[in-house]
């Protein structure tokens, strides 16, 4: 499976300002998510920007970058623009790793995108929870799955929804053999269908769930998930996060 990971990187952040540029150990993070896909046997790696100083941070670094329009309403919009400036066949296998993912793991990028195949245009992760506190958590999204292993749903809601364990009220501990699934937000999609993908019309699902791959579900495209047993390291979305990260760095 040959594939191209896009980047995409926006300057401002409500939560950190200047995220993408964010030191870690003397590079920017941008550039260290690109360093860790590299690692995943990827044929091309290129970050997707709105901003000169992180075309500037990924130039001095030696990694690729593109400018882009800066009024992307979502990275899937951004990524889209970067693989028609490619000009990436309709065939070729796009993976959409968010550029404050400094400690991916390689492999996880390599599985997504094989899971692009014959009628299935859009690929994305999940893992396994064993916490009641994250399943009962409406900021962790749950997905469940069919027998193929594509996605019947995703959710903030805790899915599926064991009636008889949860009857009287939420338990400290989940019910023996209750293993409801994580999404993790990295995603795979095939050329022609990301370039399809920002034209779908908006869905009322994604609307209420603040969910955006809903909108695929509802138009009747497959999502396939590959299930990996151990959960990703975080991402960075706060200070906190930063100097949990940087503190992995050394």
């Amino acid at each position: 499976m040959t594939f191209t990971v896009i980047i995409p990187a926006r300057l401002a952040s409500t939560r950190l300002p200047n995220k993408p540029l964010a030191d870690l150990a003397g590079k920017p993070m941008v550039v260290r998510v690109a360093e860790r896909a590299a690692l995943s046997g990827a044929e091309r790696i290129i970050v997707a920007t709105d901003h000169p100083s992180i075309l500037d941070a990924c130039a001095a670094h030696g990694i690729a970058a593109l400018m882009t329009r800066d009024d992307h309403p979502s990275g899937t919009d951004r990524i889209a623009e970067v693989a028609r400036a490619l000009g990436l066949p309709p065939e070729a296998v796009v993976v959409n790793l968010q550029g404050d993912e400094p400690l991916i793991d390689p492999a996880l990028l390599a599985a997504c995108a094989a899971r692009i195949g014959a009628g299935v245009p859009m690929a994305t992760c999940a893992h396994p929870l064993h916490d009641a506190a994250d399943a009962f958590n409406p900021n962790v999204v749950k997905v469940v799955l069919d027998k193929a292993g594509r996605a019947l749903y995703f959710s903030r809601a805790t899915i599926p929804w064991a009636r008889d364990a949860f009857a009287q009220s939420r338990p400290a501990v989940l019910p023996a053999g209750y293993v409801p699934l994580r999404h993790i937000g990295l995603y795979a999609y095939r050329n022609d269908f990301l370039q399809a993908y920002p034209l779908l019309e908006v869905s009322p699902l994604e609307t209420i769930e603040a969910l955006e791959q809903l909108r695929v579900l509802w138009h009747g495209h497959p999502i396939a998930v590959h299930v990996t047993d151990a959960a990703p390291a975080p991402g960075v979305d706060t200070p906190e996060d930063l100097e949990r990260v940087r503190a992995h760095f050394g």
